[in-house]
């Protein structure tokens, strides 16, 4: 493989390692019904209980609003479906919620043990405890998990405090909505004087706020504010006096999901407001990598605010010659370097020891090298570790740091037959192995597996992508993904990825991209994924300060 194809860190990937086993101390149990909040949309606030209940369960029943990389936590083979019910039409809601209710009962009666992931907090205006009352009715065990609902989550990210202790000391959240589908009786709130949140409104938000200023007794001046799609990178926030409040919301298009809050703490917006003010915040970021490799690189970008936006260029596919590969792992005794050049190549050359029933051992006194600390990490999280990692991470780097290592100089000025093993990719640069022959080692270079272009309708989802603008940001992590990606597009391809900003991991992946006639926009210092972020980062930054700078 390429240098710069690795990741520095494994977070949030949902390994197999990491989930609690079926029947183990807190696992899901046969026959009982959860009802797990999801949080109002970043992945990142959802509560450990649940990660832990959806990695165990047999079924997942899931509403439309839930973010989908939690998804990616359910356990291999679980059923998965999602139960959504958006639309304003009550009476297919309604027969939609008794078919739900009765799909609880029988799945729970049945013995299967079933997680249901609802937006936010179960409790709060979830129907959640409709969903409980059903299953109390027909004596199958349940158990609510809350969840950080959106008024709290949405109001934070969004940098307003609901209470403060100078402004607000009370907080009311209400439904815009009843069952009945009638409006809520504002009167209600004619005697409160703390915040009012209030749910499910804005398809009627001019009759919210007439009832607010009218029978709630709020002054028209009272500031407000409506936040759409609350914690997640596509959040929106409008901020004006509560009666301007319909016209800026309409002007600036927001629609449901939202919260409107009114109240003097959405004043503080202005000095709280953090998320919205990230660099990468708001943008789409393409992420090319295979999906097991996606999602660690996927949160990292939603932590910095930004969406990944998932679509492999590429696919891992076994070794042409796997005979190789099982004769290289059994003779691993006989090599005095053992040298690792991806994430991909360790974990292909694990699987094949793992499948002999071979573990760290094996290696013996070979000496491990890894070409970066993405991959050194994946060699850690299996129990070993990496003896030499370069500075900079490529070939040319990790080969002097391999020949400048003191025990396997020794070696090599004591005999000239020292052996090293290179598990990588079918196809990668030479530069590694021929710096390697020339110092007197014998080299064994062992394909352990092989990249091949992504399908054809990986290819039209991509120009869908590029076509309708939903994408700000490619992500070029090594040069091969250069190449598939152009490869992918087929003629043309510099036209139309000339439209979004260009990110390239390295100085060897930029000069690849120059090639292909790619314009790279940005290229990471560091060649990690984080490094490549980094970059991004202070790219944005400074095109957010350029304004300033040019009005002092």
């Amino acid at each position: 493989m390429l240098p710069g194809r690795h990741d520095p860190s494994d977070e949030g990937r949902g390994t197999a390692a990491a989930r609690p086993a079926a029947g183990a101390p807190g696992a899901a149990r046969p026959g009982v019904v959860y009802l797990v909040g999801a949080g109002p949309g970043d992945p990142g606030l959802f509560t450990q209980r649940g990660a832990e209940l959806l990695a165990t369960a047999d079924v997942v029943l899931h509403d439309e609003l839930v973010h989908l990389a939690l998804l990616d936590g359910v356990r291999e083979g679980a059923e998965v479906r999602s139960v959504g019910k958006r639309g304003g039409d009550r009476v297919v809601k309604d027969a939609k919620q008794a078919e739900i209710d009765a799909e609880l009962v029988a799945l729970g009666l049945a013995g299967r043990s079933v997680v249901r992931l609802k937006g936010g907090d179960p409790f709060l205006f979830g129907r959640g405890s409709e969903e409980a009352e059903a299953l109390a009715r027909a004596g199958v065990p349940f158990e609510v998990v809350p969840g950080v609902c959106s008024p709290l989550g949405a109001t934070a990210y969004a940098g307003i405090s609901l209470t403060h202790r100078n402004i607000a000391s009370s907080v009311m959240i209400v439904s815009g909505v009843t069952r009945a589908g009638k409006g809520f009786d504002w009167s209600e709130l004619a005697s409160v004087r703390g915040t009012i949140c209030v749910l499910m409104g804005m398809q009627a938000l001019d009759a919210v706020v007439a009832g607010l200023t009218g029978p709630g007794r709020r002054d028209p001046a009272t500031p407000a504010a409506a936040i759409q799609w609350g914690t997640r990178a596509d959040q929106r926030v409008v901020t004006s006096r509560l009666d301007e409040l319909p016209r800026r919301a309409m002007e600036a298009g927001l629609q449901s999901p939202a919260v409107i809050v009114v109240g003097a703490v959405t004043r503080l917006r202005d000095a709280l407001r953090w998320f919205d003010r990230k660099p990468l915040f708001g943008k789409r970021v393409l992420v090319t990598r295979p999906r097991h490799q996606a999602r660690s690189t996927s949160r990292l970008i939603r932590l910095r605010g930004g969406e990944a936006v998932e679509l492999a260029t590429i696919e891992i596919h076994p070794p042409p010659d796997p005979a190789r590969v099982t004769e290289a792992v059994r003779g691993l005794s006989g090599y005095d370097a053992v040298v690792f050049t991806s994430e991909n190549g360790v974990a292909c050359f694990f699987r094949e020891m793992e499948r002999l029933g071979l573990d760290a051992r094996a290696f013996g006194s070979a000496r491990l090298a890894a070409i970066g600390v993405g991959t050194a990490a994946a060699l850690a999280a299996r129990g070993v570790r990496a003896d030499i990692v370069p500075g900079e991470f490529r070939g040319e780097e990790l080969a002097q740091a391999l020949l400048a290592d003191p025990a396997l100089a020794e070696r090599l000025a004591a005999r000239p037959d020292v052996r090293v093993l290179l598990p990588r990719a079918l196809v990668a640069r030479e530069v590694l192995p021929e710096r390697l022959r020339a110092a007197g080692c014998e080299v064994d270079v062992v394909p352990v597996y092989e990249t091949r272009p992504a399908s054809t309708e990986r290819r039209e989802e991509l120009l869908r992508a590029l076509s309708a603008g939903t994408i700000d940001i490619v992500l070029l992590t090594s040069s091969s993904t250069v190449d598939s990606l152009c490869d992918l597009l087929g003629e043309g391809a510099a036209a139309r990825l000339d439209r979004v900003l260009l990110a390239s991991i390295g100085p060897i992946t930029t000069a690849t991209a120059a090639k292909r006639g790619l314009r790279i926009g940005v290229t990471a210092e560091v060649s990690t994924t984080a490094g490549l972020l980094d970059a991004l980062d202070r790219y944005f930054a400074a095109q957010q300060a350029a304004p300033a700078s040019a009005g002092d």
